[in-house]
């Protein structure tokens, strides 16, 4: 097997005070690498910038001056951290002298780089993904762990094949990517379609370390929205609850009506108006959230169908 031409990419948002810190690090590993034979002389970094409004690709671009190890991929604009993932991977293969096999990592190196030789080695071994796995997430705040947790276990409840505590650290080869580009949803969730590729795939243990500077831009609001492109895209049994919450519902109706007929045979009918309320209140919010699971599902195929572009890039480095 000749020498792996390795990519590892980083998607980078607002990390002007990280990325000065993490591309050392990227950099000396890499040489490292290649001193050891692992990896080919022409390997490279690939960091993309996904529309940052900070000095991120100014940094990126004085990188590769200092650095021809160093590439850069400038987006037109966000496109969100699954697309920036596809699009450097995508540019990383590009032409005869694209990478053999690429590492995907947050440029927040939370991930440990220990992990990357480790991943190398099972490709030589004949792996064409290789998944990093938290083994601990006592970095992670309570909250945080507690609902990765709790929605890695509701993946398993709904039936997606998913690799569990694993987010976007991995190693995959050139032809396991060329298999991931025909995957043509707008709504990219990278945990769930990889897996369903079906080549030779083992694990690594990793321990998540504390973040060394800057803030986290993977907020809530991203992670929830996240959580229901990976339920949805792969899952239609949210749908199938709100039918049978539905039939239990009628059941319900029912069951009152029953009690109402016997109330008014016995003469024993009580005006109940709070009673009323919250029949009509809690039926009714039932309806509407109901309305807009499926309404979701709806514009999520109506995004689907216009088969626009996931990403535009604006300028390419190296």
């Amino acid at each position: 097997m000749k020498t792996l031409r390795l990519a590892i990419v980083a998607p980078c948002y607002n990390e002007e005070d990280m990325l000065p810190l993490s591309a050392p690090r990227l950099v000396a590993l890499m040489k490292q690498l290649m001193s050891d034979g692992k990896i080919a002389q022409d390997s490279f970094l690939l960091f993309v910038n996904d529309g940052s409004r900070d000095r991120t690709w100014e940094i990126i671009e004085q990188l590769h001056a200092s650095e021809p190890i160093c590439r850069g991929l400038d987006l037109s604009r966000n496109v969100g951290h699954q697309n920036a993932i596809m699009a450097g991977m995508e540019a990383a293969i590009e032409g005869p002298e694209g990478a053999d096999g690429v590492i995907t990592i947050d440029v927040d190196l939370q991930d440990p780089l220990e992990c990357i030789p480790v991943m190398i080695d099972d490709y030589y071994e004949g792996y064409d993904v290789v998944y990093g796995v938290r083994s601990s997430r006592e970095s992670d705040s309570f909250l945080k762990r507690f609902t990765a947790e709790s929605f890695y276990k509701l993946q398993a409840a709904l039936g997606l094949k998913t690799i569990y505590n694993h987010a976007d650290f991995r190693f995959m080869t050139r032809r396991v990517i060329g298999e991931l580009s025909k995957y043509e949803e707008r709504n990219l969730y990278l945990r769930g379609i990889i897996p369903m590729i079906g080549f030779p795939s083992t694990t690594v243990e990793e321990v998540r370390a504390e973040r060394e500077a800057g803030t986290t831009k993977y907020t809530l609001r991203k992670m929830l929205r996240l959580a229901f492109d990976g339920i949805s895209s792969f899952s239609i049994t949210p749908i199938y609850m709100i039918l049978g919450l539905g039939w239990i519902f009628i059941l319900i109706a029912l069951g009152m009506a029953v009690y109402v007929i016997v109330s008014l045979v016995k003469g024993s009918v009580a005006q109940g108006w709070a009673s009323l309320m919250l029949s009509i209140w809690l039926v009714g919010g039932i309806v509407m959230i109901s309305i807009g699971l499926v309404g979701l599902y709806v514009g999520k195929v109506y995004m689907e169908t216009k088969h626009r572009p996931r990403y535009h890039i604006k300028k390419r480095l190296g």
